[in-house]
């Protein structure tokens, strides 16, 4: 499987955050294709992108000739064509668990407060900004609250998610824990998260994938 990756990301989105922590966590070199959610109304709405992938969503991970979408899915493609390091646990029962932890994320919250609802909302309902704010404040406080609770106190529990090593929870949560503070979201009622997260961030395949280290981040 030597064949060539290549990510389309935008370097804020949190779906394709989640993809490039899991090929940092694989070690796996890849060809950066940024995709701008905003400029021009959004490169993802071209018909160049639209080939690579019908829904108009980033991040899509290019395997040789094959075109792979939706994070989750990629992120257990990843695993099972370079299974080490694993970002699923060996038993049943604990990848069910990781799955539902990165499913509360990636289909409970996130959907809720993407960009596309958001830009619908204030496009065709003249949502002002605040209260678009308030609705994005309250579906990832409430994420949170479960994510939080399926942790705390749960024997699988350890520095990370679950166990001593990184999973698809981990790639699942940093990114959802950037958009939260991005939108003001008290964090501190999650003592369990806040220590994985620091955990996460002290390796550095979390470091390099973090938003503001993407080669098409805004310089400052």
């Amino acid at each position: 499987m030597n064949e060539r990756l290549r990510l389309f990301s935008y370097w804020r989105s949190s779906a394709a955050y989640r993809v490039r922590i899991g090929l940092n966590l694989k070690g796996l070199g890849y060809e950066l294709s940024p995709v701008h959610l905003l400029r021009d109304g959004g490169e993802q709405h071209s018909a160049e992108f639209r080939e690579a992938n019908p829904q108009g969503l980033v991040p899509v991970l290019q395997h040789g000739q094959r075109m792979l979408r939706q994070s989750l899915a990629i992120l257990e493609y990843l695993d099972e064509v370079f299974p080490q390091p694993a970002l699923l646990p060996a038993t049943s029962r604990d990848r069910q668990r990781v799955r539902a932890l990165a499913q509360l994320v990636a289909c409970d919250i996130h959907p809720l407060n993407n960009l596309r609802v958001l830009q619908y909302f204030e496009r065709e309902w003249h949502v002002p900004q605040p209260e678009r704010d308030n609705w994005v404040r309250h579906w990832i406080v409430e994420g949170l609250a479960a994510f939080e609770a399926m942790l705390l106190d749960h024997p699988s529990t350890g520095p990370f998610c679950d166990g001593h090593a990184p999973t698809i929870a981990d790639c699942s949560l940093i990114p959802q824990l950037y958009n939260a503070r991005r939108f003001g979201v008290d964090l501190t009622p999650y003592p369990t998260i806040g220590r994985i997260e620091q955990a996460c961030m002290d390796l550095p395949a979390f470091d390099a994938a973090r938003p503001e280290r993407q080669p098409d981040a805004p310089q400052t």
